[in-house]
C-alpha cells in the first residue's frame, strides 16, 4: 500500500472527496484528514487523525526499543565475556538489568515521541499552521487508479507526495472492527 497526501483549505471540498472515495471502494479507514482544526473538522464528518498519531510516539517507541535491545544485549555479553555470571547469582540479575534497560530505552523513545510531531507530517507543519488540511489516503495498486479519478475531479487539491501507509493487517481490522460495531445493537 502506498499512502497520498494531498494539501488544501477547503473542507467541504474534502468532505465530497471522501464521499467520492468511500463510494469508489476506498474505505474509510484508508482515508484521514490531518488538520489544526480539529472541530472544522469533526463538524464536517471527516475521518480525522487521532491525537495520538499526530505525535511521534509510535516511531519514537520503536527506535527506543531497538535501543532497548542493543543495550540489553551489551549487557548480556559483557556479563558473559567478564565472567560474572559464573557467580552465586548467575545470569538473573544481569537479565533483569537487560529487560530493565529495554524497558527504559522503549519508555524514554516514547517520551521524546510524544513531543514531536509524526516523522510523515512533519514537512506539512507550515501548511497547517496557515490554516490548511492534509488529507492522506492509503491505496493498494489496484485502487491507485480510483484514487487519482477522484482527485482529478478536485482541482483544488494540491499533490503533497507519497509516503509509507497503515499496513494491510491494520487497515483489514480497522474495516473488521468498523463492521462489528455497526452489527452491535
Amino acid at each position: 500500500m502506498k499512502r497520498h497526501f494531498y494539501i488544501t483549505d477547503n473542507l467541504d471540498d474534502l468532505e465530497q472527496v471522501e464521499q467520492e472515495l468511500e463510494s469508489s471502494g476506498v474505505d474509510t479507514p484508508q482515508i484521514h484528514i490531518l488538520s489544526e482544526h480539529d472541530a472544522e473538522v469533526k463538524n464536517h464528518h471527516l475521518h480525522e487523525v487521532e491525537a495520538v498519531l499526530k505525535k511521534d510516539v509510535v516511531h519514537s517507541m520503536e527506535i527506543g526499543a531497538v535501543t532497548g535491545v542493543i543495550a540489553a544485549i551489551v549487557v548480556l555479553v559483557v556479563a558473559y565475556m567478564a565472567g560474572w555470571t559464573e557467580s552465586a547469582a548467575g545470569w538473573i540479575p544481569f537479565i533483569f538489568l537487560a529487560v530493565v534497560l529495554l524497558g527504559f530505552c522503549t519508555w524514554e523513545g516514547g517520551l521524546f515521541g510524544i513531543q514531536e510531531p509524526h516523522y510523515q507530517f512533519k514537512r506539512f507543519q507550515e501548511a497547517l499552521r496557515e490554516g490548511k488540511h492534509v488529507l492522506f489516503v492509503d491505496v493498494d495498486t489496484k485502487q491507485e487508479n480510483t484514487l487519482c479519478q477522484v482527485v482529478s475531479r478536485h482541482p483544488q487539491l494540491q499533490i503533497a507526495g507519497i509516503g509509507e501507509a497503515t499496513p494491510e493487517l491494520v487497515v483489514e481490522a480497522q474495516k473488521k472492527w468498523r463492521s462489528f460495531m455497526k452489527a452491535m445493537p
